[in-house]
């Protein structure tokens, strides 16, 4: 399994913000926005990832994150020439998947919670149980007309339908940005015709699987928060989310060089080395706290 974060884009919606520092680098509280799916990825056990930016963007990301060794993991690095959709990041990625299943999530989507639901997807995913190819989550919102949108027959609760963004929306459970599929997934975008708006859709990918049956949706629990952080509004939430759960609790969330440790992606010599690295800082501060109580434990 491996993984890909999707983040060109233009990040219209943000401007002016986006005109200084692209959408996907923007800080949510203590960290770039980037650390937090690049989290879900390594919590879901993946250790190859696939990075998907604008040329000019791509030497930033590359400064941040570098190959990804920090953390214990594998980061490549990918061009998207212009944004085309969501199901282009197949087309793109297909010579690093190599025919291989994937878990792609977008660049800013943040997700919070037990991971379980999410660890025992992947796991259902390569053992290709019941024919499945591919799975994507519902979840309930209050504005579905921004999102695809699955539609559930109410007495089977089998999936109907799946929308992009319905004037009319059939539920208000919306997709969020995170889909798992098979290898076949570079194959059928590149057969896939453009919508109106000339993009590759990722809903009409998702459909190619839900017509052969080889589909599953599972609706994300109440103990799970998504949050999509392309707007001024939701940015400001989500820094306020992390913020509060990161001074009531004490811990950091999505402190990558803590979760490769804790996913035995590296040893505690390597996070020593790690901590020597970091400039001195509540960041630094906080990683040699984790390990200590990593080596207690």
């Amino acid at each position: 399994m491996k993984g890909i974060i999707l983040a060109g884009g233009a990040g219209s919606r943000l401007y002016p913000l986006t005109s200084v520092v692209t959408k996907q680098l923007q800080p949510i509280y203590d960290k770039p926005m980037i650390y937090y799916p690049l989290s879900l990825l390594m919590m879901c056990g993946i250790r190859e990832v696939l990075i998907i930016t604008t040329e000019y963007d791509q030497p930033f990301f590359k400064n941040l994150l570098s190959d990804g060794s920090r953390f214990g993991i594998k980061i490549q690095f990918e061009t998207q020439p212009e944004p085309k959709g969501i199901a282009q990041a197949y087309l793109i990625g297909e010579k690093f998947l190599q025919g291989e299943d994937s878990l792609m999530v977008l660049g800013d989507n943040l997700f919070h919670g037990n991971f379980a639901s999410f660890r025992a997807a992947v796991k259902q995913q390569l053992a290709k149980e019941d024919g499945l190819k591919a799975q994507v989550f519902a979840y309930p919102v209050t504005d579905p007309e921004r999102y695809g949108v699955v539609e559930f027959d109410k007495k089977t609760k089998e999936v109907k339908s799946i929308v992009e963004k319905p004037e009319k929306p059939k539920s208000n459970y919306a997709i969020p940005g995170l889909y798992l599929m098979d290898g076949s997934a570079p194959e059928r975008a590149r057969v896939q015709k453009p919508s109106p708006r000339g993009e590759l859709e990722i809903t009409d990918l998702i459909q190619s699987y839900l017509d052969e049956g080889s589909l599953r949706v599972e609706v994300i629990s109440r103990g799970m928060a998504w949050l999509d952080t392309g707007t001024p509004q939701s940015l400001l939430e989500a820094n306020a989310y992390i913020a509060t759960l990161e001074q009531r609790q004490g811990f950091k969330v999505a402190c990558l060089e803590e979760i490769g440790l804790r996913m035995n992606f590296v040893d505690t010599n390597h996070f020593r080395k790690v901590i020597s690295e970091t400039p001195n800082s509540p960041y630094r501060d906080y990683l040699n706290i984790i390990l200590k109580e990593y080596e207690e434990e």
